[in-house]
């Protein structure tokens, strides 16, 4: 192995693990409240937490190891069992709704959120389809009906921010693949069209984006929780409140152990603690990257950066809607959100950069 891609190999790793760990640290300080008043204890929350990262990490273990997930057929499989997920979720009696949502199968305790698998599912079946010859183009129609036909099952639920995430990391790949940039220029007006079309489509949208403008339009509606999360961000100051001393997770922000966690570290570690985890980020990403650059082949290059995309591009859509500097989408913090769909689907992307790190596509 190439000295330098040990080295980004060790930084991607010891970010990935050092999220995950303050992921746990903060789902205990957010939750502590809210699973008081639920569960009449403190705990569940990061117990459950830490036993979603034990068995995401096991199964990313497994990913990096055995060699089939260097196969099409790998992909191939994977990618038809997450369309099947995404299509029995829109069955009444199979999906459950949440948030105004149906995006979940629930398996007695256990819940699953197909939308999470299929990011990860694409971008493997799209990467393993890229064909690379000499002289020939690499635009193939069948890429597009790979990422159309999960979109729009994902667009049933509906799940905007999981829609977006998954078409953005989409498009990574075909960019690394080589397709044009023409392309994308034309893919961009109509990108704009079509998302002014959806949010025209959709009342609640559309009451995102003015509260979005102006939350103080509907304080205690529309906006509440980006008044609230700018609430825990402002008084965080330099130093923070101090670990477990956050005023906004007693019941003004809802749920602050989900989408809203990193509101928790900067109100608690102020300005210090939130810039340390998304120097964290900065680090995960330039280990991904200097991964894909020094892999051994073409479709290795395409697998890491559409994996690290995913990652990436979510945490940006994340940290964004809790700044207020986006449209609230109801997306997760990966590695540090509570949440088993989200963790494992993370976990799916790391267990997959590193695997291809270090294989061989025949």
């Amino acid at each position: 192995m190439h000295p330098l891609l040990s080295k980004y190999r060790m930084l991607f790793m010891f970010s990935a693990v050092a999220l995950t760990i303050i992921g746990v640290l903060f789902v205990h300080s957010a939750a502590a409240y809210w699973g008081e008043i639920r569960y009449a204890d403190a705990a569940p929350f990061a117990v459950k937490q830490l036993v979603y990262i034990g068995v995401s990490i096991t199964i990313a273990y497994w990913m990096m190891r055995t060699p089939f997930l260097s196969t099409e057929r790998f992909w191939t499989l994977f990618y038809l069992a997450a369309v099947v997920l995404l299509t029995l979720v829109l069955i009444p009696g199979i999906g459950a709704e949440r948030n105004g949502s149906q995006s979940w199968i629930a398996f007695g305790p256990i819940s699953l959120q197909p939308a999470e698998f299929v990011k990860v599912a694409l971008i493997g079946k799209l990467a393993m389809s890229m064909k690379k010859k000499s002289g020939q183009k690499v635009w193939d129609w069948r890429h597009f009906a790979l990422i159309l036909l999960p979109f729009a099952l994902i667009m049933m639920q509906p799940d905007l921010g999981s829609a977006v995430i998954m078409i953005v990391s989409a498009f990574v790949v075909l960019f690394v693949a080589g397709y044009p940039l023409t392309f994308f220029s034309l893919l961009g007006v109509t990108g704009v069209g079509a998302f002014a079309a959806l949010i025209a489509a959709a009342p609640y949208r559309l009451a995102r984006i003015k509260s979005y403008i102006d939350p103080w339009s509907d304080p205690l509606g529309k906006g509440f929780q980006g008044i609230q999360s700018l609430f825990a961000i402002a008084p965080g100051g330099l130093l923070g409140h101090g670990f477990g001393n956050s005023r906004q997770k007693y019941l003004y922000l809802p749920e602050p152990q989900n989408d809203f966690i990193f509101s928790i570290i900067a109100e608690e570690t102020g300005f210090i603690g939130a810039t340390v985890v998304l120097l964290l980020f900065v680090g995960l990403l330039i280990g991904a990257f200097g991964i894909a650059i020094r892999t051994s082949g073409w479709k290795e290059c395409l697998m890491v950066s559409g994996m690290a995309s995913i990652i990436i591009f979510q945490t940006f859509l994340n940290v964004g809607v809790v700044s207020g500097l986006l449209p609230v989408t109801g997306v997760t913090l990966p590695f540090i959100s509570y949440g088993g769909s989200s963790m494992l689907t993370t976990w799916l992307a790391v267990g997959t950069i590193l695997h291809f790190s270090r294989q061989k596509i025949d």
